[in-house]
């Protein structure tokens, strides 16, 4: 069975193919043992006639090709066939010094293709060495430079390119792999193209020594070992020197070509003739043009008329059957849009709408004016999307959240310069940007201001001024925080999903991220799912620790506390409460500064009256307290906090454990952005710094 398998590739390919290893290793063995072994006339007309055949082939293979990397394999090719072109001049030069014949090929092209002149053939194979080495060559050479450095130079765009299309949902992980190995291929094969290249040019410089070599070597046999005379040595020898050299320069030359193909084809959309007939025979304007230059060449005196006049004539010919087509084209595509449009009118009356496409909402949106357009296009040097891309990875290592994909529209319903943030469907969020301007935030430390169009920042509320870019160095000289608005942009999209990371939580989230867990820690995942808990009571308490910004990354930690207590209750808020205690080094560390935590506290009396007026149902526990106590309590809250804040501290309040979550859900809506702690949130080793007590 495994021998039937491991045959089962090889059937159905052609014995190259099958055995194309083997053959490629002969054949380079071969080639070596052709510079050391003499060959028979017979079969070095062969080989130099198989010579022409690969670089016809070669050129034809350049020709056709749509991209560089359909023929990947040019580099080592190109080495090659330049040895094998080496080895055949090798041979070649040993047959003339030796015998002074070197087969019917190369005598016919020095006898034939020259006239037998020895000096047109000299001056024939010159040119050919000149066009090749100077022309081709040195032209080839330094496009496959520009275009390796420039691929290397390209390859961090174009990486982030594929992670914003990925990060967008246009592409999907298996489209983005292909390009990533496309791009790696790129690079490497224009960096081997810039060394391969210098094959061809010591190629060309190769092809003159050896000429010269010969002529020289054989103008002093036929004259000392043969007795020729020394016109009949030099007429002789030159002719067959310079047939040998006419032989390998025009395979040469065809690989040269071929070279410059490949390494020109940068913006190929097709094979080189598709491009060049899509391309110059486009516009029938131009020939009708040219065809009356052309008549005008014609009809200057000195001028040869009859060629100018038969070329316009072509191109009269050209532009007419140019015109024809495009008239063609256009009533065709007319026909077509008709076609189409009635047949969508009648799939319209005859089916009902479809509009299951239109109860799909993205999780979040951020929709932009015309005038932000910019900020998206990588092309105006917009960075956007790299900056949702870093977004995501912040809100991955804080809140231990994956943040779905951001969906970016432009509405020219809104104002060009606004944008407005989404979360399901429902404006959440929204601001304006200036482009051209910078804006300067007032950081407490500004000694003189500076003239600004007066606004508020979006993310914080905090008032600031847009200034222009001209200001933008005074304005931090003179103690503000200037950010471009792209920044600005940026920090409120991840202050909002910060705010609302609760709520971009859903059930699909706490899967995706228990299947995380459980490729490392199965056991834990197996106690806990779905014996003690299901996936929507984890969901819950995850949910809670991000409503109040305690990060969920740990998830090993929040699932043993879970494992421990699940058995003894299934309330999730009292559940959420274990937690915390457990994460009480991380929440510790991210309220906590420099070893000392700054708060206000609640009076044990206040502490007792919350307690009692807890009512708790089945469906959970609340805090019933009257509105005039209510008020007390957030007037007090506030005033106490006041004092913290004006110290340059956060607003927390401490709190025994049992009252910190409902007292917690008495005040998140009066008093936005407290912090609620309980002491046993808080690490012994921690100096706790009380600042004031909220009291009735």
């Amino acid at each position: 069975m495994a021998a039937s398998q491991a045959v089962a590739p090889s059937q159905g390919t052609t014995f190259i193919q099958r055995y194309s290893d083997v053959l490629i290793a002969l054949a380079i063995v071969t080639i070596v043992i052709m510079m050391i072994i003499p060959l028979p006339t017979f079969l070095l007309d062969l080989l130099i006639c198989l010579n022409i055949t690969i670089a016809l082939l070669v050129v034809m293979s350049a020709i056709y090709n749509v991209e560089a990397l359909d023929l990947s394999v040019f580099p080592s090719l190109l080495l090659i066939t330049t040895l094998f072109r080496l080895a055949l001049n090798i041979s070649s030069t040993r047959l003339i010094l030796l015998d002074g014949f070197a087969g019917e090929v190369i005598t016919a092209f020095g006898n034939f293709v020259v006239g037998g002149n020895a000096v047109v053939g000299f001056i024939v194979f010159i040119i050919l060495v000149i066009i090749n080495f100077i022309v081709i060559t040195k032209g080839s050479e330094r496009v496959a430079e520009v275009s390796a450095r420039f691929t290397l130079d390209a390859m961090p765009g174009k990486q982030m390119s594929i992670d914003a299309d990925l990060n967008q949902g246009a592409i999907t992980d298996a489209e983005a792999k292909r390009r990533r190995e496309k791009i790696q291929r790129e690079a490497d094969f224009f960096g081997a193209m810039d060394g391969a290249s210098k094959f061809v040019k010591g190629d060309a410089i190769a092809a003159i020594i050896i000429m010269m070599i010969n002529i020289t070597g054989g103008f002093v046999i036929g004259m000392v070992q043969r007795n020729l005379e020394a016109v009949q040595a030099l007429q002789q020898y030159t002719l067959l020197t310079v047939g040998e050299g006419l032989v390998s320069q025009i395979p040469a030359l065809l690989i040269s070509t071929a070279t410059g193909l490949i390494v020109t084809r940068s913006a190929a959309e097709g094979n080189l003739g598709a491009d060049l007939t899509k391309q110059l025979f486009r516009n029938e304007r131009i020939f009708f043009i040219l065809a009356g230059v052309l008549v005008f060449l014609a009809i200057v005196p000195g001028l040869p008329g009859f060629p100018f006049l038969c070329l316009s004539a072509v191109c009269v010919l050209i532009g007419l059957n140019l015109k024809r087509s495009h008239e063609a084209a256009v009533q065709q595509t007319e026909a077509s849009q008709k076609t189409k449009t009635k047949t969508a009118a009648k799939k319209a009356q005859a089916s009902p709408e479809n509009v299951i496409s239109l109860l799909q909402v993205d999780p979040m949106e951020l929709e932009i004016g015309y005038s932000l357009i910019p900020l998206v296009d990588t092309g105006q040097g917009g960075d956007l999307l790299d900056r949702i891309v870093m977004i995501r990875r912040q809100c991955a290592l804080e809140l231990g959240l994956v943040v779905p994909t951001i969906r970016i529209r432009d509405n020219i319903q809104i104002k060009p310069n606004a944008y407005i943030i989404k979360l399901k469907g429902i404006e959440i969020a929204k601001g304006e940007l200036m482009l051209d301007h910078y804006l300067a935030m007032n950081s407490g430390t500004v000694f003189e201001e500076v003239p600004g169009i007066e606004t508020t920042e979006p993310a914080f509320g905090l008032p600031a001024l847009w200034i222009p870019e001209s200001e933008r160095e005074q304005a931090e000289l003179n103690g503000y925080t200037v950010v471009d608005a792209v920044s600005v942009l940026a920090t409120h999209l991840t202050e909002v999903v910060k705010q609302h990371a609760a709520e971009i939580l859903g059930r699909q989230e706490t899967q995706n991220l228990v299947d995380n867990l459980k490729k490392t820690n199965e056991s834990l995942v197996n106690e806990v799912v779905p014996d003690l808990l299901n996936i929507g009571e984890i969901q819950k308490v995850l949910q809670n620790l991000l409503g109040e910004r305690v990060s969920i990354r740990d998830m090993g930690t929040i699932m043993e506390v879970l494992a421990d207590y699940g058995r003894a209750t299934k309330d999730t808020e009292v559940l959420t409460e274990y937690v915390r205690h457990a994460l009480a080094r991380q929440i510790t560390h991210a309220n906590v500064q420099n070893g000392v935590l700054p708060c206000v506290t609640l009076d044990p009396a206040l502490e007792n009256r919350i307690a009692g007026a807890v009512q708790r149902t089945e469906h959970g526990s609340y805090v019933s307290l009257d509105p005039d106590t209510m008020q007390k309590l957030v007037d007090a809250l506030e005033t106490e906090l006041q004092k913290l804040t004006n110290m340059g501290y956060q607003p927390i309040v401490l709190t025994s454990p049992a009252v910190r979550p409902y007292f917690r859900k008495l005040v998140e809506r009066p008093v936005s952005g407290v912090i609620v702690l309980s002491h046993a949130e808080i690490e012994q080793s921690v100096e706790v710094q009380i600042l004031g007590v909220v009291k009735i």
